[in-house]
């Protein structure tokens, strides 16, 4: 079902075209079984680029140090992690909201997850015991990470009349995380000093990050350093008024929760996870 009446299509297209995008393949949709994704607007050929996204409308470690964040993040020592400068910013312009040029994206983004860091307890316990055991690493690994955060946000205070403990709260900087790790693409960046060792890998796309995973098709994706914009190349064919899927990875369904919070039926790469106790092995699914 077409969904690009919908108002917060129409605000998205328009700060889009701010940025010089417009895209005349594709167009948001409801699909049964995976949602909201996009829609093709007419057929796609085999190793037809399907979208190009300027790099003006990549929010990268770029765009944090450009804004009202960089002179934090630049004096701040130790060095923030990328992930941290861009959950921060997340954080802090949701909560500028009207006020925010990032408004229009922001309102598209989910605004709870299903990974199950974000599950209560009682639900992660009922998951299969390797999945559990991953799923509470990944609980742990967000925990420190927001720990982390704790002094820096406090050095935020003189950006916001409320206190920064309410903005940057746990719950505010776990659905950033939650955004970074299930939407970002890989626009690998040039090391700076004002930042951790970590690698700077992150960009988010707007628009772009609306189309669904599919295992079963192939693509190539890449930041063009000619065109200077991210472009997603087809490797197969699509119909007119069809859902236009990327591939995140050949990932099993155990991953594909972890990460993302779904699972692919018929998944080529699924396998199970069986425990015994010293040791683990894999076996291929048959179905």
């Amino acid at each position: 079902m077409n969904e690009s009446y919908k108002p917060e299509f129409i605000e998205l297209r328009k700060w889009l075209k701010d940025r010089k995008f417009e895209d005349t393949n594709l167009i948001p949709a409801s699909f049964p079984g995976t949602g909201r994704g996009l829609m093709s607007r007419t057929s796609l050929r085999e190793g037809q680029v399907i979208i190009s996204l300027p790099e003006s409308c990549l929010l990268t470690t770029d765009t944090v140090i450009r804004s009202y964040l960089g002179a934090y993040v630049a004096k701040w020592r130790p060095p923030l992690s990328p992930l941290l400068a861009l959950c921060t910013f997340l954080v802090a312009e949701k909560h500028a909201g009207d006020r925010s040029p990032w408004k229009p994206y922001l309102e598209i983004l989910p605004k709870t997850y299903t990974c199950p860091v974000c599950l209560e307890p009682e639900v992660v316990s009922l998951l299969p015991k390797p999945l559990r055991a991953k799923a509470r690493e990944q609980r742990i690994r967000v925990q420190e990470f927001f720990a982390s955060s704790r002094d820096f946000c406090c050095s935020l205070q003189p950006l916001f009349s409320e206190a920064v403990e309410r903005v940057f709260s746990y719950s505010a900087l776990l659905w950033a995380w939650c955004t970074v790790n299930t939407r970002a693409v890989y626009v690998a960046r040039r090391r700076r000093q004002c930042f951790s060792a970590e690698p700077d890998t992150c960009a988010l796309a707007p628009y772009l990050d609306l189309l669904n995973h599919s295992p079963g098709v192939q693509v190539k994706a890449a930041f063009n350093e000619e065109t200077r914009c991210y472009e997603i190349r087809t490797s197969s064919s699509c119909r007119r008024h069809e859902e236009v899927f990327i591939c995140y990875g050949p990932h099993d369904n155990q991953r594909l929760l972890l990460e993302y919070g779904f699972v692919a039926a018929r998944n080529p790469h699924a396998c199970v996870y069986v425990s015994q106790g010293w040791d683990c092995f894999w076996f291929l699914s048959r179905g």
